[in-house]
């Protein structure tokens, strides 16, 4: 058996030799003075060699163990070189594989499949930053420990809506893996349960009819800019979100037919949505039309008829009409309207229609979308002859002091 002693003082010679330890293992001295673990072994009727490392990074005793791991493996009718081949495949498959690489195939998949800007970038932020220390890591060898850890760093920052969020984009980046077969399990799943629940904070809205008119009078009198108020006007008539409105670019308007129709990708659930027009929206619309030409914004910046007008500007014009943030937004004018509109008994479904809120039956949601158009002119003119009705003199001392 060798020792530490015969292996130092082992020289290299003209021709590369063996110094023997037993049961097979040798080191082999090559004429570059190296110094290499060998393991000689049968297998299947065949001589085979199994290399075992380099003197000294594998000691004498961990040659010994590596050697006896390998028997042991024999025993049970395996081939260790072949096992070795095996792992060192995974090892370069699961290095091809890292979380961070099946994160940017999902982020491709849903640029391809025509997914709203704004989600791409909310989407990339949750996987490339938040989820930044995953990314490196073979997507196999990620355990529920390691999300766990990052989600409550999140969680105790007090977001607990982007924690959930988090949890779930992560399993999707799993999902996706589990699919591709390079991965046999979502770890986000045992976690299901592990996070605080977020806190619902409804967006403020006024919902009193003449407190309503006192606001909608507050905006006819604004003397900011005037995309702003028109802007805040254009948004309590058709009910719409502020993203929608803030996005408007004039091809979308269709004066003949008197609708507004919203592309795809600005919709929340990614279809085009028709908006009829009242008279008084049309009105409106012309007050900012000659702004801009060809396709531009409808509600540009201030800063740059290039630039859409920002929801944080909205929202600061209604604070410097006096309302407070706990107390009206922009776009608490879309419960503001289906609030009232039910209240006075209008078709509930109808309203529905109306705000672009998604049904769960696609066959009915079609059909919605046909068969409620009639109605829908009908409901939106109706909405802006009552917000004119809102507006009486009477009113103005419910205006904001």
């Amino acid at each position: 058996m060798l020792t530490l002693f015969s292996i130092q003082n082992a020289k290299p010679r003209d021709k590369p030799y063996k110094l023997s330890d037993g049961n097979g293992l040798h080191l082999l001295v090559t004429p570059n003075g190296s110094k290499l673990w060998r393991l000689r072994y049968r297998f299947a009727g065949k001589q085979k060699m199994l290399g075992l490392g380099v003197f000294p990074d594998i000691s004498l005793a961990q040659a010994r163990l590596k050697r006896d791991d390998a028997r042991r493996l024999l025993a049970q009718g395996k081939d260790p070189s072949q096992i070795k081949k095996d792992e060192k495949a995974a090892a370069v498959l699961a290095s091809h594989n890292t979380f961070g690489l099946i994160a940017d195939e999902l982020l491709q998949n849903l640029k391809e499949s025509n997914a709203a800007e704004r989600t791409l970038e909310k989407t990339r932020w949750l996987l490339k930053d938040l989820a930044a220390p995953l990314s490196d890591r073979p997507a196999t060898e990620i355990t529920p420990a390691e999300i766990l850890e990052i989600l409550k760093k999140v969680e105790k920052s007090g977001r607990r809506e982007t924690a959930k969020r988090l949890r779930g984009t992560i399993g999707r980046v799993f999902r996706l893996a589990i699919v591709t077969l390079r991965a046999t399990n979502d770890p986000t799943f045992a976690l299901r349960g592990a996070l605080l629940k977020p806190i619902v904070q409804h967006r403020p809205a006024i919902t009193d009819e003449r407190k309503l008119g006192g606001l909608m009078t507050c905006i006819d009198e604004y003397d900011g800019w005037t995309t702003l108020r028109a802007a805040l006007q254009f948004i309590a008539l058709t009910m719409s979100r502020p993203i929608e409105v803030r996005m408007m670019r004039r091809n979308e308007v269709n004066w003949i037919t008197a609708t507004w129709t919203i592309p795809a990708e600005r919709m929340k659930m990614r279809r085009p949505h028709d908006v009829p027009l009242s008279r008084q929206t049309l009105g409106v619309l012309r007050t900012v039309w000659d702004l801009t030409e060809g396709d531009g914004l409808v509600f540009p910046s201030i800063r740059s008829l290039k630039r859409p007008l920002s929801e944080n500007a909205m929202n600061s014009a209604l604070r410097r009409m006096g309302y407070r943030k706990d107390e009206m937004c922009a776009h608490g004018f879309r419960a503001s309207a289906s609030t009232i509109l039910n209240a006075r008994r209008f078709d509930a479904e109808v309203i529905e229609v109306a705000l672009a809120h998604e049904d769960t039956d696609a066959v009915r949601r079609a059909y919605n979308r046909a068969t409620y158009w009639p109605e829908r002119v009908k409901l939106l003119q109706d909405w802006a002859d009552l917000l004119d009705q809102f507006r009486l003199p009477q009113d103005y001392a419910l205006r904001p002091a």
